[in-house]
């Protein structure tokens, strides 16, 4: 114990300056950045984007773009995958503005009922100073968007598109925090002017109606019925008394090839029959449960947490994180991770992609223009470059809160090994086309079982007796705060 000096310092300097690899790594460091200069370019040519199993439909690239909606994007990635299939299209957004609207105002509602129920505590309580912190963050899990599905419905992209609120969401968060943040002090203070419940539940649903007023300011007014208008493949399972063909249903020839054949003049019967699925004045509700065949509470959340502290078939509730009064409680059943990898290898085998968490940013050469999607725990030779050592076991790292779960993806292929375990898999991400690799991320296992740790599947993928442990077991509860919430990366 003591404090350092400048003679330590000095002979620090000289040692460091008298290393060539030093210096090299100096060089390159200051010249490049420290991801750049430890790409390790024998290792990272040998991963390929190649996957023996894969999702045939997997749609457009989505893009986030400047907001925390990754969540949100990964469970509509996933949900989208049936409407595609009984649609018989290749590609379909559903609209995450719309999705956005209505999780806000969930939060901002759950938000000041926490207010009311803490009205006794003092300034500085922990919970309340929770509370009003994370305000309107956009982080959520999986569960939220399976409860906005459920509640609210869903629209197309085009009923209701993106805004430059919804596309970068930080300003309008601020405002909506300052709202709800100012309507606190006023139930707080009224409290102790003696205000009764009543009036307290009045200043609440106040606020409210001022909150639907931003949001509606920010990204649109959300549709309470439209028009459903949508081209979609001659395999579509909807009502017939919906569709009407296409006209006209043979177009002339080009080029002396006939459309509907190709080049060789086969028939393609894909591009065959143009039909145009109608529905008129239907609510986003009645789209869903008409055009997404998808129980969103037919799924488990399976987390990868080792560690003495955090014992497996232990279900975790985060306290104060239900951003939904009445909606599902979140639950994370912890198992080792075997458990988890079978269960997504299933999910995909049988042609359904996978929510799955990560910590995203842990050894991604991001910006590395020949390998800038590639997540691999060899990739990137941190310590040969430094000459230190940095290498943690996935316990140690969540021990010490080097790692959470910050970011939600989707699971579109996996590449297994002889003895059918994964060697890559392949994850569709939410930062558009243009990033990573077309959009997407080549993930080794390992990579995933070092710094991965959460997937989300339906509940025919998962082992009769982990099934068992999730419907049964009872969740303990854990403070926001606490290691575990930090692991699970509570509103990242």
């Amino acid at each position: 114990m003591g404090s350092i000096d400048t003679g330590w310092a000095r002979e620090q300097g000289t040692a460091f300056g008298a290393e060539r690899a030093n210096r090299v790594a100096r060089n390159a460091v200051t010249s490049m950045n420290v991801r750049a200069a430890a790409r390790d370019y024998t290792r990272m040519r040998t991963y390929h984007d190649t996957y023996g199993v894969s999702i045939k439909r997997t749609g457009d690239v989505t893009n986030q773009r400047q907001s925390g909606r990754c969540w949100m994007f990964s469970a509509f990635n996933v949900a989208r995958a049936a409407t595609m299939d009984l649609l018989d299209v290749d590609s379909f957004e559903f609209s995450q503005a719309f999705g956005m609207f209505y999780d806000k105002l969930e939060k901002a509602n759950a938000m000041l009922d926490h207010v009311i129920a803490l009205v006794d505590r003092p300034d500085n309580d922990r919970e309340l100073d929770h509370v009003l912190e994370w305000g309107m963050s956009d982080g959520g899990y999986y569960f939220e968007a399976m409860d906005l599905i459920a509640k609210w419905g869903l629209v197309p992209k085009d009923v209701m598109p993106e805004t430059a609120c919804s596309k970068s969401s930080s300003e309008m968060d601020a405002q909506l925090d300052r709202l709800l943040r100012r309507a606190a002090a006023d139930i707080r203070r009224a409290h102790r002017a003696g205000a009764g419940a009543e009036e307290l539940a009045a200043k609440k649903d106040a606020c409210m109606a001022d909150v639907y007023r931003m949001l509606s300011v920010c990204l649109g007014e959300p549709p309470a019925t439209f028009d459903l208008e949508v081209k979609v493949g001659k395999k579509a399972k909807v009502d017939a008394a919906k569709l009407t063909p296409i006209l006209p249903e043979d177009a002339p020839e080009k080029d002396g090839v006939a459309d509907g054949k190709d080049a060789a003049g086969e028939k393609d019967a894909d591009k065959d029959a143009r039909m145009l699925l109608r529905d008129a004045d239907i609510t986003p509700r009645e789209f869903a449960e008409r055009y997404v065949p998808f129980d969103p509470n037919d799924y488990v959340q399976l987390v990868c947490m080792p560690g003495a502290s955090r014992p497996w078939k232990t279900a975790w509730h985060v306290l104060l994180e239900e951003p939904m009064v009445g909606g599902t409680p979140n639950r994370f059943l912890n198992m080792p991770q075997e458990v988890l990898e079978q269960a997504a290898i299933a999910s995909l085998k049988a042609g359904v992609p996978v929510g799955m968490d990560a910590d995203v940013m842990q050894e991604f050469p991001r910006h590395i223009e020949d390998f800038p999607g590639v997540l691999a725990t060899d990739g990137l030779d941190l310590e040969g470059l430094f000459g230190v050592g940095l290498k943690m076991s996935r316990e140690d790292m969540l021990d010490v809160r080097e790692t959470s779960l910050t970011h939600a993806m989707t699971f579109q292929g996996v590449e297994l090994d002889d003895a059918g375990e994964p060697v890559a898999w392949r994850v569709e991400n939410s930062w558009g086309k243009d990033s990573c690799k077309d959009g997407y991320l080549y993930m080794s296992a390992d990579w995933f079982r070092t710094y991965g740790g959460a997937v989300t599947v339906m509940r025919k993928f998962v082992p009769e007796d982990v099934l068992e442990l999730w419907d049964k077991a009872e969740a303990v509860d854990v403070e926001p705060w606490d290691g575990v919430a930090t692991a699970l990366g509570v509103r990242s």
